[in-house]
């Protein structure tokens, strides 16, 4: 398993951005397809957005709630994927969590939208939007 920390997350008013990184501990972390999830009280963990790097393109794909105000990359060299998120609202509050899948289910970040498709998991960072 790969060893991940999340910083990043804050309070932000409504509208604002904030960007979360994720650091990795292992040094094979560009194999990895990367993820982010959020959990907000009372629901279940979510998909956010993916990110898989084939070695020669690299493949997003995003929730339909973020998409056009989340952007997700990652910097192989520094073992580290990030969560830019703008024009943020309430409803993106909870805690967001970095996850790592290493097993192989396609070139396409589609196919890693599933919490059971990752096998390692941050501790999470909290993001609270005020209105």
């Amino acid at each position: 398993q790969v060893e991940l920390v999340e910083s990043g997350g804050g309070l932000v008013q409504a509208g604002g951005s904030l960007r979360l990184s994720c650091a990795a501990s292992e040094r094979t972390f560009s194999r990895y397809a990367m993820g982010w999830f959020r959990q907000a009280p009372g629901k279940e963990r979510e998909f956010v957005a993916a990110i898989f790097w084939s070695g020669i393109s690299i493949s997003t794909h995003f929730a339909d709630s973020v998409k056009g105000r989340f952007t997700i990359s990652r910097d192989n060299a520094k073992n580290t994927v990030y969560l830019q998120m703008n024009s943020l609202k309430p409803e993106d509050t909870a805690v967001y969590y970095c996850a790592a899948a290493s097993r192989f289910r396609g070139y396409s970040a589609s196919y890693y939208t599933k919490v059971a498709e990752y096998d390692s998991w941050g501790q999470g960072t909290q993001v609270t939007v005020s209105s």
